[in-house]
């Protein structure tokens, strides 16, 4: 082998354990979120997000670390936790993170995932003030369609698209999921003080309606983009 061909063997090695580096790196993010999530760790969280991010969540637009501070630490705070930045008694919300599949740019600047997460969460009935109402404990399932960028060595989210697929009542399943269990985002800052910069110009089907998240990657086996099939939408009835 010339000194030719062993540099660029070794250059070629070079960037493939540089992206499986990346890869790691961005699991790694991306599950550590998910921790800080399931414990209120707001600050933390934010601290998860480049500066020029933007969060795509229930039918809005949050952007910049203004509009990530708007949604996690004024609107999420403010109502989970009463304020508090960590876990408060008597409030679970539990979503580990799975399924990873993340592809790194040539580049190793940029960055695509796709993740899930299964969601337990709830209020016990000793936190609740009044004792005449109903604790409240659901299941929540969603996706997770992502981008990423390193800026100075380190990587940040840059986009998270968090789209839920079904969300039942703990007591119920979801096969009676009640209509609009969660209402999507209809107004946006500053009329409502947390609410998104923007609106989504598409509206993200909840169970029973069913969709396909679009896929980021090709198909693994041919090569090919991931075509998505149409959503699968109610029955008529006459």
């Amino acid at each position: 082998m010339s000194d030719d061909d062993l540099r660029q063997r070794v250059e070629e090695l070079e960037q493939r354990l540089g992206m499986l580096e990346d890869v790691h790196a961005i699991r790694r993010l991306h599950h550590l979120y998910g921790y800080f999530i399931d414990k209120c760790m707001y600050d933390e969280a934010v601290g998860c997000y480049d500066e020029e991010c933007e969060i795509h969540f229930f039918g809005g637009i949050f952007r910049g670390l203004a509009g990530a501070r708007r949604m996690y630490c004024d609107g999420f705070r403010n109502r989970f936790t009463d304020g508090k930045n960590g876990p408060v008694f008597g409030f679970i919300l539990d979503h580990p993170q799975m399924q990873d599949v993340v592809d790194v740019s040539p580049d190793r600047k940029t960055a695509l995932a796709r993740f899930r997460c299964m969601m337990q969460a709830g209020t016990h009935y000793e936190r609740n003030p009044n004792p005449t109402s109903i604790s409240r404990q659901w299941w929540e399932g969603a996706l997770y369609e992502n981008g990423y960028i390193k800026r100075d060595g380190v990587w940040k989210i840059k986009m998270l698209n968090y789209r839920p697929v079904w969300i039942c009542t703990f007591e119920n399943g979801w096969a009676f999921t009640p209509p609009e269990f969660v209402p999507l985002q209809t107004t946006t800052y500053p009329d409502d003080p947390y609410g998104p910069d923007e609106l989504t110009d598409y509206t993200p089907l909840r169970w029973p309606e069913h969709e396909v998240l679009p896929f980021h990657c090709v198909h693994p086996v041919t090569g090919k983009p991931i075509v998505t099939p149409p959503p699968g939408s109610a029955p008529r009835r006459d």
